[in-house]
Order: C-alpha cells, then structure tokens, then sequence
C-alpha cells in the first residue's frame, strides 16, 4: 500500500503547475493520477476486506459502518461525562 501512495504523490510532482483542485477537477485529472489512485483505492480495499468495493457508495458505506461499531459502546460513557453549566 505505501508503494501504491507513493505513486499518487508521483503523479501529482508530474504536473507541478497544478492545484489541488485542477488536479483533482473530474474534468481535468491527469489519467496518470487518475491510474494511481485507482491503484491506491484497490490496495485500501483490500484492508477491510476480501471482495472489491463495487463504487464509492459500498465503500463509504462499509467504512462508517465499521466506524459506528467502533464509536457506538463510547457514547454513553461520552454522554455521561457532561457536565451541566450553571
């Protein structure tokens, strides 16, 4: 994975004269960052699980549902921990 985000950043140093947002306008994106970042995205998924993601909306999906299970048994001791002003 660090090799394949080791490319998008190569990718980027090709085209020194752009932004961020030129670089990364759908419209405008250079195909070479573009192959990178597939690449990146195809390592990252491989993280968190054995099956491609079909789009960016499984992906998100997945990944806030992991975050949910994470976050979920800390809110009640978050809420307990308030304090009330006054």
């Amino acid at each position: 994975m660090t090799e394949a985000a080791k490319e998008v950043l190569d990718a980027r140093d090709q085209f020194p004269e752009y932004n961020l947002a030129t670089l990364y306008d759908p419209l405008a994106t250079p195909p070479e960052l573009s192959r990178a970042h597939s690449k990146l995205d195809r390592a990252v998924d491989q993280c968190y699980r054995q099956q491609p993601f079909l789009g960016d909306r499984q992906r998100v999906e997945h990944l806030f549902s992991l975050y949910q299970q994470i976050v979920e048994p800390l809110l009640p001791a978050i809420r307990g921990r308030r304090r009330r002003l006054g």
